[in-house]
């Protein structure tokens, strides 16, 4: 059955359909920056999602051709906290109510259309894929304006890339490109921006491909367990896991292998 809903509050779009959500920050006449109501109504759309059974992978972007997110909108009200007062008002989701979230058991692509800086790059590094136009840049900038990228850029960074790299970033603020991201390992795919749909697209087809139950068994394996050694993350009896293994999609799954035909998943 196919479903859409589109919703338009706060410059920030949620569009439903076909069982995929895709958010777009658009406030393009400050290069899509969030600013405090952006913040409130990304983390209302992560809530809705988390609630959403039948939503199957999630993709998030900027409006336009020139930017994914810059982060914070400096000409907002709130960059006239002192750092202190900035670090005691911390999302304790990070940046755009994604760049920390756990909570989130869907997969998430950025789809990065052009500038992806501080709080933009935190979301990028909330995401579980990343695609990018090969005109892309990324970056932690908060140093070159006397901040700190604390809501996911730096304890993300670190872990999401080689030490050396991420430390050649965060030392120095400087940008680098979607390519260069990519043999860094942060990047899945660099397209021309032509193709950066076509490209997305053939993402979402392939965890569309997969039992929903698994793919959100997965997630929320990989969320919960950071933490944990190899060994211990296995134990765990995590919901979404024992879920997947009491599926109908494990049923359907080995059905469909046995029958030599595409599964059908009942996504529960």
């Amino acid at each position: 059955m196919t479903t859409s809903v589109d919703e338009r509050v706060d410059t920030v779009t949620l569009t439903i359909k076909n069982n995929v959500a895709t958010v777009v920050i658009d406030r393009q006449h400050v290069l899509n920056a969030v600013d405090a109501t952006a913040q409130a109504r990304l983390n209302g759309i992560w809530e809705q999602l988390e609630k959403d059974p039948t939503v199957r992978a999630v993709v998030i972007t900027g409006a336009g051709s020139r930017a994914f997110s810059v982060g914070a909108d400096m000409s907002a009200s709130a960059v006239d906290k002192t750092g202190l007062e900035y670090w005691a008002s911390l999302d304790p989701h990070g940046f755009g109510g994604l760049s920390l979230r756990t909570s989130l058991d869907i997969p998430v692509i950025a789809r990065v259309n052009g500038y992806a800086l501080g709080g933009g790059m935190e979301m990028v590094l909330g995401a579980d894929i990343v695609v990018a136009a090969d005109t892309a840049q990324f970056g932690l900038t908060e140093p070159r304006v006397g901040r700190l990228a604390l809501d996911g850029g730096i304890h993300q960074l670190v872990r999401r890339i080689p030490y050396t790299q991420a430390m050649g970033m965060l030392l120095t603020g400087r940008k680098a490109g979607a390519t260069e991201m990519q043999s860094m390992g942060l990047v899945n795919e660099v397209v021309p921006a032509e193709e950066l749909d076509a490209a997305v697209q053939r993402w979402v087809d392939q965890i569309l491909a997969c039992a929903p139950t698994s793919v959100r068994a997965v997630k929320q394996m990989v969320t919960q367990t950071t933490h944990l050694t190899a060994k211990e993350a296995r134990g765990l009896r995590l919901p979404a896991l024992m879920a997947a293994l009491d599926s109908e999609d494990s049923a359907e799954g080995v059905r469909a292998f046995q029958e030599k035909r595409p599964p059908v998943w009942p996504g529960s």
